[in-house]
């Protein structure tokens, strides 16, 4: 009986280990976004007017943003940056090394994630000094599959 409870909490234990183990690497589309400041909600819906996709590897991360609808002129509302992250258990952190507003790079921005079938939540603080910024963001993503456009 000893060994059958012994051997019980030992696989309790490998699966409480592989569950803490969450794999974020590959592409991830947006789908919204909501930014909390000074207790004001504002949800941003990213299957419309924009796009945005986050790829994870090993060691990085970058984003791309734009609208979907070409423009009339020479307007292009695009976005983009990267740099390293780190990831300890549901614990992500993003080191900003590249960034089309230089104020953000530098920054770190620590997350919390988690994963529910094929979508990601980022949950975390965004605060830069000198910017004005400094507001909650929880962000959902959907994983890009092989095919997808």
């Amino acid at each position: 009986m000893k060994r059958i409870i012994t051997s019980l909490i030992c696989l309790l234990f490998l699966a409480c280990q592989h569950s803490s183990n969450i794999s974020i690497e590959g592409t991830w589309r947006l789908v919204s976004a909501t930014n909390i400041t000074s207790g004001v909600s504002t949800v941003t819906d990213y299957t419309g007017k924009t796009r945005m996709i986050k790829i994870i590897n090993g060691s990085h991360f970058a984003f791309l943003k734009h609208d979907t609808n070409l423009p009339k002129d020479s307007a292009n509302h695009f976005d983009a940056g990267g740099g390293s992250y780190t990831l300890k258990g549901d614990q992500y952190t993003e080191h900003l090394d590249f960034y089309n507003d230089r104020n953000w790079e530098g920054q770190t921005f620590a997350f919390t994630v988690s994963l529910h079938g094929d979508t990601l939540v980022q949950r975390g603080q965004e605060k830069v000094e000198g910017t004005g910024v400094n507001r909650e963001i929880i962000e959902r993503y959907v994983r890009e599959g092989e095919s997808s456009h």
